[in-house]
C-alpha cells in the first residue's frame, strides 16, 4: 500500500483567495457573510448568503477555454492553478505524466437557468451559445480542467450533496493507496449564485438573522436557525509518498483513514449511526484510537437537527473526552460541494500554524453541544499531530478524512 500525501493546496474561498488570505482569516475569526437584496426581491425567505467577487480569467485563459466555463468552473481553475504552483507541477509536468482529476461538484443550475431563458425567450437553440452544454454539466470542472491543464490520468466528477468535495479526495486516497495512479488533482466547487439555491431555500433551512449576517451562521450554537449557502472552490494535490520524494516535493501533509457509510434513512435529516459509522472507520483504516486524535473539523451547518445529531456522533465515537472541535462553516458559511476540500485546506493550514481556528458565533451550547470540546475563541499555539473531518449530506450520505502531520 502506497502512502498518499498532500503535495500542493490552493482555495478561493469567501475568507480569502489564497492560501495566505484564508489563513489570517481562519485565525482571526473573521466572516465572510453578507446579505443579498436580491434574493428577497426574488421571494427568498433569506437573503443571507457568502459574498465572493467571480475571478477575471480574462488575458489569462484563452476564449474558447472560458465559454465553456461555469462559474464554479472558474473558483475551481483558481484553486488548482495555485495548488499546481505550490506543487511545483507545471506544464512539462502535466504533458509527459498521467496525473489524474477527481472533483466534487453536484450542480450547475445558474448555466442550466440562462439556457432556458434565451431559449424561452428566443425559441431558437442555436443562440444558447457553444459553451452552454459544458456548462450546464455536473462535470463542468473536470472536463474544463482536464483539458485546460492537459491532464491525462482519471477524470471524474463526484456527486454527493455536501460530502463531494470529501469523497473525491477520500476516492483518490484509495486509487493512490492502492497504486492505480500517483497524483491526482481533489478538490470540491460551488456556484454561489441565488439560481442553485432557491428551492433549497423553499425548505426554511436558511438562517433569516439577516440583522447581522456575520452572526448568523451559529454551529452548535442553541440559539441557531440555520445555515447559510456559501461557496468557491478548494483544490488539494494528492500524490504518492514515493512520487513526492522522487520529484523533490515539499510534503504537507499525509491522508491516513478514510471512512464513509450511508444512513439509510430520512432523505435530509441526518441520524446518529450513520456518521458514527463513517467516524468509527476512518480511525480503524487510520488504525488509531480516538484519542489520538487532536482536532475535529465539524460538519455542523448550523441546523438544529443537524448539529444535534453530529455532537451525539462526536460523542459516541470519542466519549466524555474530546478534542477541540469547531466548525468553519461559523466563518465561511455552508460551502456545500466544496466544504469537504476545503475543510481539509481550513485544518491543515491549522495543523501547519499550530492553531485551532474558532467556531465564531458559539455563545450557548445546547445539550449536546455542551458534552464537546468546542473551541469558541482561537486556540494559540496548539500543537495538532493528526485531525479528522467530518462531512455529510442529502440522502445520508458520509465522509470522514484523517489527516496527519508528515513525520
Amino acid at each position: 500500500m502506497n502512502r498518499v500525501v498532500i503535495t500542493g493546496m490552493g482555495i478561493y474561498s469567501t475568507i480569502g483567495k489564497n492560501i495566505e488570505e484564508v489563513n489570517n482569516s481562519l485565525y482571526t475569526g473573521k466572516s465572510g457573510i453578507g446579505f443579498e437584496q436580491l434574493r428577497k426581491d426574488l421571494g427568498f425567505r433569506s437573503g443571507l448568503t457568502g459574498i465572493i467577487e467571480r475571478p477575471n480569467l480574462k488575458g489569462e485563459l484563452k476564449r474558447r477555454q472560458r465559454v465553456g466555463m461555469a462559474e464554479e468552473g472558474e473558483y475551481a481553475y483558481v484553486a488548482t492553478a495555485e495548488a499546481l504552483k505550490r506543487a511545483k507541477i507545471y506544464e512539462d509536468f502535466l504533458d509527459k505524466n498521467d496525473v489524474g482529476i477527481l472533483y466534487g461538484n453536484d450542480s450547475s443550475a445558474k448555466a442550466v437557468v440562462e439556457s432556458y431563458d434565451i431559449l424561452k425567450e428566443k425559441k431558437d437553440t442555436a443562440l444558447l451559445g457553444s459553451g452552454a452544454i459544458f456548462q450546464s454539466m455536473n462535470s463542468t470542472i473536470t472536463m474544463n480542467l482536464s483539458t485546460i491543464f492537459h491532464l491525462k490520468g482519471i477524470n471524474l466528477t463526484i456527486s454527493a450533496a455536501c460530502a463531494s468535495g470529501s469523497h473525491s479526495i477520500g476516492i483518490g486516497y484509495y486509487l493512490i493507496r492502492s497504486g492505480l495512479q500517483n497524483i491526482i488533482i481533489c478538490g470540491g466547487g460551488q456556484e454561489i449564485n441565488y439560481h442553485s439555491m432557491g428551492s433549497f431555500d423553499g425548505l426554511n433551512a436558511f438562517s433569516v438573522r439577516e440583522d447581522q449576517p456575520q452572526k448568523a451562521s451559529r454551529p452548535f450554537d442553541r440559539d441557531r436557525d440555520g445555515l447559510v449557502p456559501s461557496g468557491g472552490a478548494a483544490t488539494v494535490i494528492l500524490e504518492s509518498y514515493e512520487s513526492a520524494i522522487k520529484r523533490g516535493a515539499t510534503i504537507i501533509a499525509e491522508i491516513v483513514g478514510y471512512g464513509f457509510s450511508s444512513n439509510g434513512d430520512h432523505i435530509s435529516v441526518p441520524n446518529v449511526v450513520g456518521p458514527a459509522k463513517s467516524l468509527e472507520m476512518s480511525l480503524k483504516d487510520a488504525q488509531l484510537k480516538a484519542a489520538q486524535i487532536d482536532y475535529i473539523n465539524a460538519h455542523a451547518t448550523a441546523t438544529p437537527v443537524g448539529d444535534l445529531n453530529e455532537a451525539q456522533s462526536i460523542s459516541k465515537v470519542f466519549g466524555l473526552k474530546t478534542p477541540y472541535v469547531s466548525s468553519t462553516k461559523s466563518m465561511t458559511g455552508h460551502e456545500m460541494w466544496m466544504g469537504g476540500a476545503s475543510e481539509i485546506i481550513y485544518s491543515v493550514l491549522m495543523m501547519q500554524n499550530s492553531y485551532v481556528a474558532p467556531n465564531i458565533n458559539f455563545e450557548n451550547p445546547d445539550e449536546y453541544s455542551a458534552k464537546l470540546n468546542i473551541a469558541a475563541e482561537t486556540i494559540k499555539n496548539h500543537n495538532i499531530d493528526i485531525f479528522l473531518s467530518n462531512s455529510f449530506g442529502f440522502g445520508g450520505t458520509n465522509s470522514s478524512l484523517i489527516v496527519k502531520k508528515i513525520k
